[in-house]
């Protein structure tokens, strides 16, 4: 048997498929004889292009990153439909100033290119007469797996075609199945039973009904949909992928002088939070959000495994949330393994301080943290499960321990009320020296998610985005079960409190590469240096002893009531006024965050952990102050 496995644009260029790296994997484990080929089309895209065109990373990342717009997969509409420069002018319109004209013109370029990429292509996986095609699916890959597909059955009609992936979960992969005739079957939930049962059910003839989620045809051509495995798969089934062919392939790409390549792997699947507090916005996971990790042990010879045999310490993890025992199973035995990993990693933003140090000490030192917003009520809106306090916490500890961040401010939930960010907004300088948002986001309504499958929690008026149907030539009612994101009503926020969301947002962004604040803890006094133009001071030297106290336990969030319960446990002069005096104090200097009542210190702690001590005691190294005192004038 000989099996073809097809990774299209716009898919990463910087990263293997995990689907078709396990894929590759189960069918060499059932299947030893079969012969196994996977194409990576998403690099012989970047090396055609830049043969025939002056095509550059930045014009491939923006494309590759416009899903939401549609951008990216409506350059594949004409080849997808069989119609030259489809909605050229309706496409371009409706992106309005969303893309710069420089970006619009490659775009429409691509377009008109794009039809003889996939008759080559086609041609190409066609001409070695494979037995079954399979193609993975997920986000921004759907028009062009679709176009080449149908010109791989038209060149070899021989050829079984298969669908799997993200984009093929639930009704979504029953859509596709009946809507386009020559995808002959789609696998929906997690393939590595469904696949290999697929398969052997073609070699002998078996029977198709017992596969759980397959989509297939019956005798007469009418499509069959089997119901979904409601069990997911344990993680002891999980695989390990392989990859040789990418790395190979990257290596004599255009793309591998673009970009670095990365290993991909998984120590989960699904979610625990999303388990008990399904975030309302959150369309990740589909049809299988139960929480399952592999064994930790196992899961660190997994990526030593990986890293010895391709040679590469970039290590992109797939979980969308920590496995919080992995801090003591997991961190602590990849950073006994000696390797300069470089791992990134999605999490919870409720980490403290020490679990951040655990896991940049393994060598997770970028991750993907769940802010998304600075404010309680709306973080309440979200069910994240955190305070704005807590996510302040995380972007400060994460500046102290050297943590790269990636996040997004969140905007648009029903019930917000402009309060909710003019009062982030008016602190926003403060905290200039701590990782900003990539952007301000308007949420858009994911399938899967709360707001898609609850009407109640305020978006009852649906509709699959306008920028399909500059995809797709289907109706409303097939589009309603194929598409994964839907438009609505806009909810929340005015657009001149959009205005002033942005422009904050915008000027943290200017301001982070210049802007810093730390404090050394000197055990009777708290020295703080500061640079942000924001503000008019640049030492400060606390000595007091409740204030001392007072900042010591900012390290958390605390409300104004229990800070003066503990600072009188420990001061006969602790009083509400004075504490309520100070923290009125410290907000005009910027060194507190308030919100939902609750106050927390912004101030990472010096990078040199001989100086630091939060436990108050003295410390005999404090030398290395002396010249930053010196070269200050002095303390104010």
């Amino acid at each position: 048997m000989h099996i073809v496995l097809v990774d299209m644009p716009w898919s990463a260029i910087d990263a293997p498929s995990l689907a078709l790296g396990i894929l590759k994997r189960r069918v060499h484990d059932v299947f030893p004889d079969a012969r196994v080929d996977v194409v990576h089309a998403n690099l012989d895209y970047v090396d055609w292009l830049t043969a025939r065109t002056d095509f550059t990373f930045e014009e491939y990342d923006f494309c590759a990153g416009s899903y939401f717009s549609g951008h990216s997969e409506w350059i594949f509409a004409a080849a997808l439909n069989e119609l030259p420069r489809r909605h050229v002018a309706a496409f371009s319109e409706s992106l309005g100033e969303r893309a710069p004209e420089p970006l619009l013109a490659k775009a429409r370029e691509l377009h008109e290119l794009a039809p003889l990429f996939v008759r080559e292509t086609a041609a190409r996986i066609a001409a070695e007469a494979p037995d079954v095609v399979g193609f993975t699916t997920t986000f921004a890959q759907n028009a062009a797996a679709l176009a080449t597909a149908r010109a791989v059955k038209a060149g070899a009609p021989h050829a079984v075609t298969v669908f799997g992936g993200a984009n093929c979960d639930g009704p979504q992969g029953a859509a596709l199945h009946r809507n386009f005739p020559f995808v002959d079957f789609v696998v929906r939930g997690e393939g590595e039973a469904a696949f290999p049962q697929l398969l052997a059910a073609l070699r002998d003839g078996g029977d198709l009904s017992g596969i759980s989620g397959l989509c297939w045809r019956d005798t007469e051509g009418r499509p069959v949909a089997n119901p979904m495995e409601a069990k997911p798969l344990p993680p002891a089934a999980l695989v390990t992928p392989e990859y040789g062919d990418y790395f190979d392939r990257h290596a004599r790409s255009t793309a591998g002088g673009w970009v670095e390549p990365r290993i991909v792997v998984e120590g989960s699947r699904g979610c625990w939070w999303g388990a008990k507090h399904h975030c309302t916005f959150c369309g990740l996971n589909g049809s299988f959000m139960e929480f399952r990790s592999k064994n930790p042990q196992r899961f660190v010879e997994e990526i030593l495994g990986l890293v010895e045999r391709y040679r590469i310490l970039d290590v992109w993890v797939t979980d969308n949330i920590l496995d919080m025992a992995y801090l003591g199973s997991m961190a602590p035995r990849l950073q006994e393994s000696g390797y300069d990993l470089r791992l990134c990693y999605e999490i919870k933003s409720n980490l403290r301080r020490e679990q951040l140090r655990v896991l940049s000490a393994a060598g997770i030192g970028y991750v993907q943290a769940g802010v998304e917003n600075l404010s309680s009520r709306v973080l309440k809106l979200m069910d994240k499960g955190v305070t704005g306090c807590q996510n302040v916490r995380l972007l400060r500890d994460a500046e102290t321990v050297g943590m790269n961040l990636n996040w997004n401010y969140l905007y648009g939930f029903p019930g917000e009320a402009e309060e909710d960010y003019d009062a982030i907004c008016d602190q926003v300088p403060a905290l200039h020296h701590l990782t900003p948002p990539f952007n301000a986001t308007r949420i858009k309504v994911e399938r899967f998610s709360p707001y898609f499958d609850r009407p109640e929690l305020g978006f009852d008026d649906l509709r699959p985005a306008a920028h399909y149907h500059h995809i797709y030539d289907l109706p409303d009612s097939e589009l309603a079960d194929l598409v994964y994101l839907f438009d609505s009503p806009k909810r929340g926020i005015s657009p001149a409190c959009l205005v002033r969301l942005q422009q904050a947002v915008s000027g943290w962004k200017g301001a982070y590469v210049e802007c810093r604040i730390t404090y050394c803890d000197l055990g009777d006094h708290i020295v703080l240096v500061d640079t942000r133009p924001g503000f008019d001071w640049h030492l400060l030297d606390l000595t007091d002893p409740l204030e001392l106290t007072v900042f010591r336990l900012l390290d958390m969030p605390h409300s104004p009531a229990s800070l003066l319960h503990k600072a009188a446990a420990r001061h006969e002069d602790a009083t509400g006024d004075r504490i309520g005096a100070l923290l009125a104090r410290w907000l005009r200097l910027g060194l507190v965050f308030t919100d939902g009542g609750q106050y927390i210190h912004v101030v990472p702690a010096v990078a040199n952990q001989d100086l630091m001590r939060l436990d108050g005691s003295r410390l005999h190294n404090a030398e290395p102050l002396a010249p930053a005192l010196a070269a200050a004038g002095g303390v104010r």
